[in-house]
């Protein structure tokens, strides 16, 4: 069967740009009613039954049969098992892609995870500590497609923080375990593994039962169900974003072959249906040699049907009136990943303020950051951008403030607080700290 596709064609000159543009950027996260419901009566008998019901939601929904969960834990020595299984190659992929991971995170770390403190004029201590979370969770999706790149952007930074335990969850349906996504768990060190998907695993981590512990907090992609899990658990446990589908946008000067153009929308596009992926280009030629290879490359990619609905539910091409232009788009827009696909990227990149990722150049493609290149893929979609930042060392720590007031600071902050308190109605507020007054 041969597909074909057409992404829409905008241009910001046109008078109904505007309402064409806003169409095709529309899309809700709030979750289907019938979804909601049935996560709320799974995640409900897993906090009552525990085990019990992560065993019987595991044999409908997994089609795996066990007695206990013991059954469904992955020990240590079979992560260690599948690394050694695979062939050098995917080996030393793995480990390079961890060492870089990792290294990455350990730089952020130095610089914004750190505790730091200082004393003021009145010898007051003022400061930050700065410590991991005790234990976490990550759900790495399985069935259709396996990520050990999950596994990766996931857990090591996790282990940069500091977090004592690492609790993995992953679907196996039918009981096909990916020893890719095994291997990748046992090089980012994750603690213990158990086999289990959807919204009971993700009720299994928020609540603990008799064998999987409770955690702090739960991070890693998922479908409908987990993405509604994750947001009804939020307040009992952590949680790192609702995500949405992935999202390419290109901002192209004209100067990228277009093949690579038409592939890096493809990568997005390949996803699922509902990702988008957008091009952003002052040349009218340029985004017409770009549909062309569209048109050239789409019947040699294997998930050609899956892209074809992707672009042409949700792609566009736009023609801009310029290269600054195409920059204030691209803040509208607020996008996952943004490739400044332009002979000088470091002239626009300040220009740009909202993006998960930003990736700068021609040999810059986005699929380097999804495995390999060292920042997290874990990003904000859906313009949450505008607010929200990628998965880092940060969402595996806390911060509680530190504060030692001297006896003389106390006079000062004393009376400020006791003329606030009064004025606030708390008398107690204001008594305790006019106590200290001399």
């Amino acid at each position: 069967m041969t597909f074909s596709a057409a992404p829409l064609r905008l241009s910001t000159a046109a008078a109904d740009f505007e309402t064409a543009f806003k169409a095709r950027l529309h899309w809700s996260a709030d979750a289907d009613a019938a979804i909601e419901q049935r996560v709320a009566e799974i995640l409900a008998d897993v906090q009552k039954r525990g085990d019990a019901a992560v065993i019987e939601y595991t044999k409908r929904f997994d089609r795996l049969d066990v007695a206990d969960m013991t059954a469904l834990e992955l020990t240590v020595e079979e992560l260690r098992a599948a690394f050694e299984s695979l062939p050098a190659v995917q080996r030393e992929a793995l480990e390079a892609a961890a060492r870089r991971v990792r290294s990455y995170h350990e730089a952020q770390k130095k610089a914004s995870g750190e505790s730091w403190q200082y004393r003021d004029e009145d010898g007051t201590l003022l400061g930050q500590k700065v410590t991991p979370l005790d234990r976490v969770g990550i759900y790495v999706p399985g069935g259709k497609a396996a990520y050990p790149s999950s596994v990766l952007m996931n857990a090591i930074p996790a282990h940069v923080a500091g977090v004592g335990e690492i609790i993995m969850v992953v679907p196996t349906p039918g009981g096909e375990k990916n020893p890719l996504v095994l291997a990748a768990a046992h090089v980012a060190g994750v603690s213990r593994a158990f086999t289990i998907g959807g919204a009971q695993a993700v009720a299994a981590l928020a609540y603990g039962t008799a064998t999987v512990p409770a955690v702090d907090k739960v991070t890693g992609p998922g479908n409908a169900y987990v993405a509604a899990a994750k947001r009804r658990v939020f307040g009992t446990v952590g949680i790192d974003m609702i995500a949405g589908p992935s999202e390419i946008l290109v901002l192209a000067d004209g100067s990228t072959p277009p093949d690579w153009v038409a592939m890096d929308l493809f990568s997005q596009a390949e996803h699922d249906e509902l990702a988008q992926s957008i091009l952003l280009c002052p040349d009218a030629a340029y985004i017409d040699r770009v549909q062309q290879e569209i048109d050239r490359l789409l019947p040699t990619m294997p998930r050609a049907e899956i892209i074809a609905a992707s672009l042409n539910g949700r792609g566009a091409l736009i023609h801009t009136r310029d290269m600054e232009e195409a920059c204030a788009i691209s803040n509208r827009i607020a996008p996952e990943h943004l490739e400044v696909s332009s002979a000088d990227p470091h002239r626009w990149e300040p220009l740009l303020k909202h993006a998960g990722a930003i990736f700068l150049g021609a040999y810059t493609s986005e699929s380097l950051g999804d495995y390999c290149a060292g920042p997290n893929h874990v990003l904000p979609t859906s313009g949450t951008a505008r607010f929200s930042s990628p998965l880092g060392v940060y969402d595996f720590q806390k911060r509680s403030s530190l504060i030692e007031v001297s006896e003389q600071g106390a006079q000062t902050l004393g009376r400020i607080a006791v003329t606030l308190a009064e004025g606030e109605g708390l008398p107690a507020h204001a008594e305790a700290a006019r106590m200290r007054l001399k």
